[in-house]
């Protein structure tokens, strides 16, 4: 599975920006899904997981009702809608793709995705 994250770039705190994941090679739509983010100097950290159906989501503390994490399986694609931006969302964004079952206490783990996209720069400024 290849995984090509885009939609990155610059924007103002307060600002929008929806970014893209696009799937292909041996995909399946029962795959979980994730986002994770990692700042200059700091570890990569889970920001979202949808379930294979997109019906179960998962939100790291820090974006709940800011982001939102949705999938089309028919396209094999996964978008993270990021609204009110602050600047300390600045970072690399990957998605991620998981092959295991989606079980809410452990899809915020890096060690639980077996597929990762080459990451999408995101730049809030103040």
């Amino acid at each position: 599975v290849q995984l090509q994250a885009c939609g990155g770039g610059l924007v103002q705190a307060g600002g929008s920006l929806r970014l893209s994941c696009a799937a292909s090679g041996r995909t399946s739509s029962s795959y979980y899904m994730g986002w994770f983010r990692q700042a200059p100097g700091k570890e990569r950290e889970f920001v979202a997981a949808t379930s294979g159906s997109g019906y179960t989501t998962r939100y790291a503390d820090s974006v709940r009702g800011r982001f939102t994490i949705s999938r089309d399986s028919a396209k094999n694609m996964v978008y993270l809608q990021m609204n009110s931006l602050k600047p300390e969302d600045t970072g690399v964004y990957y998605c991620a793709g998981s092959e295991g079952r989606f079980l809410y206490t452990i899809v915020d783990r890096i060690t639980e995705y077996g597929y990762w996209g080459q990451g999408t720069q995101v730049t809030v400024s103040s």
